[in-house]
C-alpha cells in the first residue's frame, strides 16, 4: 500500500468520525452533550484539513501518482458523501 493510499483511508476515516460527531450533535437534546459534540466535530475537521494538506504535498512530491490518486480520491469521496447521506437519512427515520 503506497503513502498516498494510506493518506486517502486516513482521510475518509477522519471525514468518518466527523460525520459523526456532527450527526450526534444534531440527535442529542442534552445542550451540554450537544455542544461537546460540535466543538469535537470542529476539531475533527481541523484534523481533516491538515491530512488534505499533507496529502497535498506528498502527490507534489510524488507527480506521477496524480492522475491515478485523482480517479481513487473521487471514488472515496463519493463514497463518502453517500455514506453520510445514508446516515443522515437514517436518522430521520428515528
Amino acid at each position: 500500500m503506497t503513502v498516498q493510499t494510506q493518506i486517502q483511508q486516513c482521510i475518509a476515516s477522519a471525514q468518518s468520525v466527523e460525520a459523526s460527531l456532527t450527526q450526534f450533535s444534531l440527535e442529542t437534546e442534552n445542550q451540554q452533550a450537544k455542544q461537546m459534540f460540535e466543538q469535537l466535530a470542529q476539531q475533527q475537521k481541523t484534523i481533516v484539513s491538515q491530512l488534505e494538506g499533507r496529502y497535498q504535498q506528498v502527490l507534489q512530491e510524488e507527480p506521477q501518482f496524480n492522475q491515478s490518486q485523482n480517479q481513487s480520491s473521487s471514488q472515496a469521496q463519493n463514497q463518502m458523501q453517500a455514506s453520510m447521506q445514508n446516515q443522515t437519512q437514517g436518522s430521520k427515520k428515528q
